[in-house]
């Protein structure tokens, strides 16, 4: 049966939540789409290329209609693609990991790419500080997720390492006692919460870079 390159892409994501990264192979994909792996060489090189692919179809799913963006404030925008980027990132199991030094395949990204300076460049920001904001937002996002899928694999499932509890016991209270205070609170905020602050760090820094 023929495939082509979507099909081969969307199967490889679906993988991808099952093995992981590391054990994502174009020989596991070919069984799984019941072809001979040489099949997949007609589209795919190696596992690099593969890879871009993916990871250009997890970044163009993120993306919002950029109709959308025209007129919106700058706040709210830069808030919206770095929580649809997260969110798109966390959907598969190493996604974080997976995007970060790929190669854009889809030239139709750079459309998106140039709406959301067009929203940063409407509220004053200069070409260069646009661009800047953009590539800051988009950096902190994928390593709060690369951090985040480091705990939590899997939604939902924490890696028993880093259970809060042997994290208490590990820490010398009078050696550390700051890292030993901040571990003993019974209720840490949340991740969507931790995140959000640390993208309101940047955008208030940001904001000083507008004209006055």
């Amino acid at each position: 049966m023929a495939i082509d390159r979507e099909r081969v892409v969307r199967t490889a994501l679906q993988l991808l939540n099952e093995v992981g990264l590391e054990r994502l192979t174009l020989r596991r994909i070919a069984t799984e789409l019941d072809v001979q792996a040489p099949a997949l060489y007609w589209h795919f090189k190696n596992k690099k290329e593969l890879l871009d692919a993916m990871a250009t179809t997890v970044l163009a799913d993120s993306a919002e209609n950029p109709l959308e963006w025209e007129g919106m404030d700058w706040r709210e925008f830069a808030t919206t693609y770095g929580v649809g980027l997260r969110a798109a990132l966390l959907r598969y199991r190493d996604g974080a990991k997976m995007v970060p030094g790929t190669y854009l395949t889809d030239d139709a990204m750079y459309r998106s790419m140039e709406a959301s300076l067009q929203v940063l460049l409407d509220a004053g920001f200069g070409a260069d500080d646009a661009s800047l904001a953009l590539s800051t937002i988009y950096s902190y996002t994928v390593g709060f997720a690369i951090e985040e899928q480091a705990v939590y694999p899997r939604p939902g499932e924490r890696d028993d390492r880093y259970d809060p509890a042997r994290r208490r016991d590990r820490i010398d209270r009078e050696l550390t006692p700051i890292v030993a205070e901040l571990a003993a609170q019974q209720h840490p905020p949340a991740e969507d919460h931790q995140f959000r602050r640390g993208l309101n760090v940047i955008l208030a820094g940001l904001a000083t870079m507008l004209p006055s």
